[in-house]
């Protein structure tokens, strides 16, 4: 038996025994009476309290349950519980509702959902910026009114969603490239997925052109190699001009080693995640060798003049920086014409070391200067494969740079000559004040 039934038997049984105690000693009259208001109380009572938990079950309210004495409180008491019970589970519901949204907020991807009429119930921000929408503005808006491109409508309408369908040129982002998938659920409702892909369509892009240019930059030596070795193997040729083919066959042969060297040290660097040391570089010596090189290279062809400053040092690694370096100063040497002027220098401005080197060559035109760190990219081709150039040169130097945290900075005039200047960052920049300066 349950408390309810416990406490009103114990309220009836009370109740008979006073009326039996009043029915022996004062009369059956006053019992009757007694039994009678005391039940018309009783009555008045529960209707009371009905009538209380009547208004609390019409227009319930969190904390509004009210209280009373005897059965009626542990009616109340019961119901609080529940309702407090309820009302955490509620909040629980509501807690995880609310993780779940943020969780589809964090996501890279656009999220949307759509109603069985295609009707955009709810989306995340990066849907919005993908799709251009609004979550409050657009919702129960059918999606093919707000997204007209044909392809998409098709897409939707011929419900073949097991591929993604690619969208270029979306919301803000003119350039962008949007995969989109559809994917069914519940009851006739779609659940719209968007990613950007445009860095990843970039880089099959990049990497069909390095594919490409690689194949394009081999082949002619290996098509003069073949051509040599033909013409050696089945033609009867004088002993000067087997000389002259071995030495053409020879520089072809150098050429093609040196791109794989190129491409190896490329290579290297961008597999290479550590950062490059924080050991200190005598930079001016390393400056200092460059210049000699650039002398040798140049052969007594151009005028080179050098102002170094030995006080600069830097902190990093030396083989990378001598390559990146070295690169810099061997163009130089071999896109300016003879007779022209190259400067080499090393000097400590507002806290970082500046290398930099100048030259009175043919310079470059303002639209090649963002990709001239482009592997394989050239102002000239023709001119890049007579002065021996790769096409890796700049991109080596950008991706030691960029492990550097250095900066590239260049300006160039056509007709009277470029700059070439490394800015290094004022933690990896060293300067001993009283050290000499070398001209």
């Amino acid at each position: 038996m349950n408390v309810i039934w416990a406490r009103s038997a114990a309220v009836l049984i009370l109740l008979a025994i006073a009326a039996a105690l009043l029915a022996v000693f004062v009369g059956v009259t006053a019992a009757l009476a007694l039994t009678t208001g005391a039940l018309l109380a009783l009555l008045v009572f529960y209707l009371y309290q009905i009538n209380r938990l009547w208004k609390v079950l019409d227009a319930p309210a969190y904390g509004e349950i009210p209280s009373a004495v005897g059965l009626w409180g542990e009616v109340y008491y019961r119901l609080h519980r529940l309702v407090k019970r309820w009302r955490m589970q509620v909040l629980q519901v509501e807690q995880q509702h609310t993780r779940f949204i943020q969780a589809i907020q964090a996501s890279p991807n656009g999220v949307l959902m759509l109603d069985d009429a295609d009707q955009i119930e709810w989306c995340n921000a990066v849907a919005e910026l993908h799709f251009g929408l609004s979550a409050r503005r657009d919702a129960r808006q059918r999606i093919t009114h707000l997204i007209r491109r044909p392809e998409f409508v098709q897409y939707l309408m011929l419900q073949r969603f097991d591929e993604p369908l690619q969208m270029r040129d979306m919301g803000e982002h003119k350039q962008s490239v949007l995969a989109v998938q559809v994917l069914p659920y519940g009851d006739n409702r779609k659940l719209v997925l968007t990613q950007d892909i445009t860095k990843l369509e970039n880089t099959e892009s990049m990497r069909r052109d390095f594919v490409a240019n690689v194949s394009h930059e081999l082949k002619t030596p290996l098509t003069v190699l073949t051509g040599f070795l033909e013409t050696v193997r089945d033609l009867p040729v004088s002993d000067e001009d087997r000389r002259r083919y071995v030495d053409m066959m020879m520089t072809q042969a150098m050429r093609m080693q040196h791109i794989v060297e190129d491409l190896l040290a490329l290579a290297k660097l961008e597999s290479d995640m550590q950062p490059p040391s924080q050991d200190p570089v005598d930079i001016g010596a390393l400056v200092h060798h460059l210049v000699h090189d650039a002398q040798g290279l140049s052969q007594g062809r151009h005028e080179i003049t050098a102002d170094i400053d030995r006080a600069v040092g830097i902190r990093g690694n030396e083989t990378e920086l001598l390559s990146a370096l070295g690169n810099l100063v061997s163009n130089a040497v071999r896109y300016t014409p003879d007779g022209g002027r190259i400067g080499i220098g090393l000097c400590y401005r507002d806290g970082h070391a500046v290398f930099s080197v100048s030259d009175t060559g043919l310079g470059i035109a303002a639209e090649h200067i963002p990709r001239l760190t482009e592997r394989f990219y050239r102002v000239d081709r023709s001119r890049s494969r007579d002065t021996g150039g790769t096409g890796l040169g700049l991109a080596i130097v950008k991706h030691v740079l960029s492990r550097h945290h250095a900066e590239l900075r260049i300006s160039s005039e056509v007709g009277k000559g470029s700059v070439f200047r490394v800015v290094f960052p004022v933690d990896r920049s060293i300067h001993q004040p009283g050290a000499r300066h070398a001209a």
